[in-house]
């Protein structure tokens, strides 16, 4: 028990991680944790274009492959050019000792090789999480976001996951809230 209760707390550091590469976009921010958590939802929903898919690996690699990052931090693109991290160091010495470690470890491994179809769905759902990201800074007057918008499209790798992507850069990302343009917004509630 005491490893699991080690584990937990680490998961914990995950919320106290930023995403590092927002440093450079010049606007917003972002745990590490929270973006585990929009990855898992895109996966969830890829997972759903695609009933062919192991859900529940899929799921599981959206919910791991970002763990390592409690022990390295988040290194983005430009620091990936100077620093060198062991993630394989931080797998293992994260993994020893617990009783599911090996269940962890084959997930990080399965989600690195990028050789099976979950494993590119949950790559994309990665990817499409930054998309997402991305779409919002710009929706809200960020002038890099497309550029860097037009670079993560090259990571796709699946069908479902080019397309969703696609009709994510086509939807203005208030539209799920500010679609219903009636008088609510003037007098606060429907009239009827």
């Amino acid at each position: 028990m005491e490893s699991i209760a080690d584990f937990l707390f680490e998961v914990g550091m995950l919320s106290k991680t930023p995403r590092s590469g927002y440093q450079f976009l010049g606007s917003g921010r972002e745990s590490v944790a929270e973006h585990i958590l929009r990855t898992v939802f895109i996966g969830y929903a890829l997972c759903k274009l695609n009933p062919s898919l192991n859900e529940l690996d899929v799921l599981k690699m959206c919910v791991l492959h970002d763990l390592p990052e409690a022990r390295t931090g988040d290194m983005n693109y430009v620091n990936k050019k100077y620093v060198e991290v062991n993630e394989a160091k931080a797998v293992k010495e994260l993994t020893e000792g617990l009783p599911f470690g090996d269940d962890i470890r084959r997930a990080i491994d399965e989600f690195n090789a990028r050789e099976t179809p979950e494993a590119n769905t949950a790559r994309d759902a990665d990817q499409i999480a930054l998309i997402l990201q991305l779409k919002e800074y710009g929706d809200l007057g960020n002038k890099y976001s497309d550029e860097w918008i037009h670079y993560a499209l090259q990571r796709l790798a699946t069908e479902e996951g080019k397309k969703l992507a696609e009709r994510i850069i086509q939807t203005d990302s208030s539209h799920w809230w500010f679609k219903d343009k009636s008088d609510w917004w003037i007098n606060g509630c429907k009239r009827g």
